[in-house]
C-alpha cells in the first residue's frame, strides 16, 4: 500500500516544482489542474487499502476510475494542442471529445448491478470487474488510439520541426503510460487468480507521463506564451507572410496569404510562382533578377491579382533573415494595397475635379480682374483720348501737391487749350473735332515722361502735372509741345488745305513754395487751378498760340 503513497508524493513534488519554477499563465493553471487529477489515482489506490470500511473502499475505487476518465480527456486535448490542430479547442469540440469519457464515468459512478466492480472477500481491496469495466477500458483505449493517430499524422505531415520534437517526446510518454496500464490490467485483472497482485503499475505509468509533461513544460517550454501564440499572431496579421529557410523551403505561412497563392509548409518555393502572368515582363524580370542575384538585399514589386469579381493590388516585399552575418532564410510579405490604391485613385479624381474647378475659378477671376481693370480704367480715363480724367488728376494732385509743398519739391502745372476749337466743330463737324483732340494728345504725349500726368481738364482743355520740375524746365517743355502741335498738319478728307492747329498754354510753376497754403489740400488745389487758369486766359487774350507763365 505504501508504493502508491510514495508515487503520490512524487507526483505532488512534480506539481510543486512546476508551480514554483514557471510563470503561471492560464495554460499553466489548466495543466496544474490536470496534474492534480493525475495525483488522485495513486492516492485512491492507497486510500482503498488504508480503510476497512467497504463503502469508503467503493467510493475510492469509483473516484479512481472517474479520475481516469478525466485523464483520458486531458490527454486527448493535450495531444490536439501539441500537434497544432487546435491551440484552444472550441467548447463544442471539447464537449464532443468528452462525451464517451463522461459516459464511462457515469457507468463507474452508478455501477449498475455491480456490473462494473464487485467486492471479493467482503471488501474492495480484492475486487472483481464486470463487463462494464471492459466497456470503460475500451473507451479509454479508444482515446489512447485517437491520440496516437493524431501524433502519427503530425509526424508524417509537413509540421514544423518544433512540433515534431514535442510530439516525439510526448509519444514516448503516452506509450510508456499505456504499456504500464495494460500491464496492470493483464497482470492484476486478467490473471488475478494465477499470481499475486503487483501494486502501483498504473501509478508508475501516470508518474512517468507526468515527468514527460514537466520536461516539456520546463525544458521545451510548450506552454511558453510566445510559442503558443506564434501561429495565432501571424494568422491575425493582415499582411500575407511567407517564411523560407536557406534552401527556399517554406517553413511558415499564414492565413492571409491563402487568397493569393496556393502554397503549403514543406513545399519548395519558386519566386516565379507568386507573380501573375499578366504583369509586365520587364518589371517582373527586374524583381526576379534582384531576388535571385542579390539575396542579401531587399527586393519589392507591386502586382495585380485578378479575382472573379474584382482585383487586388498587392505589394510583395522580400527580405533576408540574418543571424549575425549569415543568411538563414527569407521572409516574404504580401501587403494588400487595394484599399489604399482606391483611395489614391479617388483622391486623384477629386484632385482633378478640384483642379478643373480651380482652373475655372482662375479663368473667372482673370475675367473679373480684367473687367475690374477696364472699369477702373474707365473710371479714371477719358474715353476719347485715353488720357486720365479730371477726377483722377484731382485725387492724385491732392496728395502730390501737399507732399511737394511740405518737402519743398518743385512742380509745375500746364493748362492747355486748343485755339479756335469751336470753329473747327462748327465748320467741320464734331467728328473732325474729336480727331483734332486726339491728334493734339498724341503730339503732347511725345514729350512727356512716364511720371508726368496728362489729363483732360474740359472739352478741349488738358492739364499736365510735371513733378520735380522747375519753371525753366517746364517752359522748355511747354515750348516743345506748342511747336509740335503747330507743326503737325491734320489732313481731313475732302478738305484742302490741311488743318493747322495751335494751342495756348498757361504755366504755373512752384519753385520756392512761397505761397501761404492752408492745411486743406482741396482749397490749395483749387487756388492752383485758378492761378493756372488765369495764366491760360491771359495767353488767349494776348492772341493765342503762346505761353504765359506764372510762379508762386
Amino acid at each position: 500500500m505504501w508504493i502508491d503513497l510514495i508515487l503520490f508524493f512524487l507526483l505532488f513534488a512534480l506539481f510543486a516544482y512546476v508551480f514554483v519554477t514557471v510563470t503561471i499563465t492560464n495554460l499553466h493553471k489548466a495543466y496544474l489542474v490536470f496534474h492534480f487529477s493525475m495525483m488522485v489515482w495513486p492516492f485512491c489506490q492507497f486510500a482503498i487499502k488504508a480503510t476497512e470500511n467497504t463503502k469508503f473502499q467503493l467510493l475510492y475505487v469509483k473516484l479512481a476510475f472517474v479520475d481516469m476518465s478525466m485523464l483520458t480527456i486531458g490527454w486527448l486535448l493535450f495531444t490536439l494542442f501539441l500537434t497544432g490542430r487546435s491551440l484552444f479547442p472550441r467548447r463544442k469540440v471539447t464537449f464532443a471529445i468528452s462525451v464517451p469519457a463522461l459516459f464511462a464515468a457515469l457507468i463507474v459512478i452508478s455501477n449498475p448491478n455491480a456490473m462494473f466492480v464487485s467486492p471479493l472477500d467482503g471488501g474492495y481491496i480484492q475486487r472483481a470487474y464486470g463487463p462494464f469495466f471492459w466497456l470503460c477500458i475500451t473507451i479509454f483505449i479508444g482515446y489512447v488510439l485517437v491520440s496516437l493517430y493524431l501524433m502519427y499524422l503530425a509526424l508524417t505531415a509537413n509540421s514544423p520541426p518544433r512540433i515534431k520534437k514535442q510530439v516525439k517526446q510526448v509519444l514516448l510518454g503516452i506509450v510508456v503510460m499505456t504499456a504500464f496500464i495494460l500491464s496492470d490490467i493483464f497482470i492484476n485483472v486478467v490473471f488475478l487468480h494465477s499470481q499475486e497482485v503487483i501494486p502501483g503499475l498504473t501509478s508508475i505509468g501516470i508518474l512517468l507521463s507526468a515527468v514527460i509533461f514537466v520536461i516539456a513544460i520546463h525544458r521545451d517550454k510548450v506552454f511558453d506564451i510566445v510559442t503558443i501564440a506564434h501561429q495565432d499572431i501571424i494568422n491575425t496579421i493582415a499582411h500575407g507572410i511567407l517564411v523560407l529557410d536557406d534552401n527556399e523551403t517554406i517553413v511558415e505561412i499564414n492565413q492571409s496569404l491563402r487568397p493569393y497563392v496556393d502554397l503549403h509548409v514543406g513545399d519548395h518555393f519558386d519566386i516565379t510562382s507568386i507573380l501573375p502572368h499578366h504583369e509586365s515582363a520587364n518589371k517582373t524580370n527586374l524583381f526576379i533578377q534582384a531576388y535571385q542575384e542579390y539575396p542579401l538585399e531587399r527586393s519589392e514589386i507591386e502586382v495585380i491579382y485578378h479575382h472573379i469579381i474584382d482585383r487586388s493590388y498587392v505589394h510583395i516585399h522580400a527580405a533576408p533573415i540574418m543571424v549575425g552575418d549569415t543568411m538563414v532564410g527569407r521572409i516574404i510579405t504580401f501587403q494588400d494595397m487595394s484599399v489604399l490604391r482606391r483611395l489614391i485613385d479617388e483622391t486623384n479624381l477629386q484632385n482633378q475635379i478640384l483642379q478643373d474647378r480651380n482652373q475655372s475659378l482662375i479663368a473667372i477671376q482673370q475675367e473679373l480682374f480684367e473687367s475690374n481693370q477696364k472699369l477702373e480704367k474707365m473710371a479714371i480715363t477719358d474715353s476719347l483720348t485715353n488720357c486720365y480724367n479730371r477726377h483722377y488728376l484731382t485725387q492724385q494732385l491732392e496728395l502730390e501737391v501737399m507732399k511737394n509743398m511740405n518737402h519743398q519739391i518743385p512742380f509745375t502745372l500746364l493748362l492747355i487749350d486748343i485755339d479756335f476749337f469751336k470753329s473747327v466743330n462748327d465748320n467741320y463737324g464734331h467728328l473732325v473735332g474729336d480727331q483734332v483732340i486726339c491728334n493734339t494728345v498724341e503730339a503732347i504725349k511725345q514729350h512727356l515722361r512716364p511720371r508726368d500726368i496728362l489729363a483732360r481738364y474740359g472739352g478741349e482743355e488738358f492739364i499736365i502735372y510735371l513733378p520735380n520740375t522747375n519753371q525753366t524746365q517746364a517752359s522748355i517743355l511747354a515750348e516743345r509741345i506748342k511747336s509740335t502741335v503747330e507743326s503737325k498738319k491734320m489732313i481731313v478728307s475732302q478738305i484742302k488745305p490741311a488743318l493747322s492747329i495751335t494751342i495756348s498754354i498757361g504755366l504755373l510753376a512752384l519753385d520756392k513754395m512761397s505761397m501761404q497754403h492752408s492745411k486743406d489740400s482741396k482749397s490749395t488745389l483749387n487756388e492752383l487751378f485758378q492761378s493756372v487758369d488765369e495764366a491760360l486766359y491771359q495767353a488767349k487774350r494776348e492772341g493765342r498760340n503762346r505761353i504765359v507763365s506764372v510762379a508762386r
